[in-house]
């Protein structure tokens, strides 16, 4: 065995004592390193001739080759041990069950919409909906709100962009404005029979969806919900509102001896009005009068801005907050908490 040989071999020994990483980069230093003896080999053909310096040259170049190549066997040995000592640490036990991702479920506001559209379909109801994006036409002055209501601030009223000072567009504040759409539209269905003399078939619609007031507290949010209805016919009573509002609370929050108190008020676009308040009188609320929906006879002018005579066709028309009714019906407290995204409160409710 030659000197060539030895060193070849001796690297190689080395290497395999080498047990880290670390170690096999020392390792390469005694050989291949600038000071390494392979380097001292090759430094050492100075004094060679020509011809020697060919022959050495190239048979410390086969040495080299050797000895990077027990190098690079080594790495690769030692990160093959690594690799076998991370996934036996990190095995898998494919025996468990897969993890697998929980159902969703309807948002609690949503399963009030659902109700609700149940409960008034049952009742012979339809169901409108149209743009959040309102014109000042159908959101105020076709519901008789004066001018100078304060409703039309923007202290309470986003506008936004589009239309003319005069007809600003902006984000509707109640579904009301359905009210108009769905019933002009109704009648004008209905034109032919109407110019005729004929009766119109009786509008009776809800409209719920979203809607947007400048306000957020524990009970009030800048977006909410509401649910709007009307019934227009020729013999529409305020003693039908009792009967049909009623009926709708008693089934809601499925309580037969629920109470319910009409109380003066005044709104616009009705005359009479009232504020529609309930009482429960068992469990936690019991005893207390709670405020549920605003009502009231649809104002003439109102009547007249849907196309149809005051003197013929007279109804009623109420509208309700959904996100309360959400709240009294699941016993929450904050609004906020159904908009929070807390899925360990919304969780609760599948």
């Amino acid at each position: 065995m030659n000197e060539l040989d030895t060193l070849v071999e001796s690297a190689t020994q080395l290497f395999a004592q080498s047990a880290t990483p670390a170690d096999l980069e020392n390792a390469k230093a005694q050989f291949l390193g600038k000071s390494g003896r392979v380097t001292e080999l090759m430094k050492g053909m100075a004094q060679l001739s020509v011809d020697e310096k060919k022959s050495r040259g190239a048979a410390i170049n086969v040495a080299k080759q050797a000895i990077e190549a027990a190098l690079t066997a080594r790495r690769q040995a030692l990160a093959d041990a690594e690799l076998q000592v991370q996934l036996k640490a990190e095995a898998l036990d494919v025996s468990l069950p897969g993890r697998q991702r929980g159902q969703g479920g309807l948002h609690p506001v949503s399963l009030t919409f659902e109700r609700i559209e149940g409960i008034f379909g049952s009742m012979g109801f339809d169901v409108a909906q149209g743009p959040e994006i309102e014109t000042d036409w159908f959101n105020f002055t076709a519901l008789n709100t004066p001018e100078d209501h304060p409703a039309r601030s923007m202290h309470d009223t986003f506008y936004v962009e589009g239309g003319t000072p005069e007809a600003p567009n902006l984000l509707r504040t109640h579904t009301s404005p359905m009210q108009i759409r769905h019933a002009v539209q109704h009648v004008k269905k209905h034109r032919a029979a109407l110019d005729a003399g004929q009766s119109m078939p009786e509008v009776r619609v809800i409209a719920p969806g979203r809607t947007y007031r400048v306000d957020s507290d524990a009970t009030h949010s800048p977006m909410f919900h509401q649910c709007e209805g009307l019934w227009i016919g020729e013999n529409v009573s305020f003693k039908d509102l009792k009967v049909i509002f009623t009926a709708f609370c008693r089934t809601f929050f499925e309580s037969d001896d629920l109470v319910l108190r009409f109380r003066p008020s005044f709104f616009p676009f009705t005359e009479p009005s009232a504020e529609i308040d309930i009482q429960f009188q068992t469990g936690p609320l019991a005893g207390r009068w709670l405020e549920v929906a605003g009502s009231g006879q649809v104002h003439p002018n109102v009547v007249r801005n849907m196309g149809l005579d005051p003197e013929k066709y007279i109804g009623f028309a109420f509208g309700m907050g959904m996100d309360r009714l959400t709240m009294l019906r699941y016993g929450v407290n904050d609004l906020r908490l159904f908009f929070d995204g807390d899925i360990r409160f919304l969780s609760q409710f599948q």
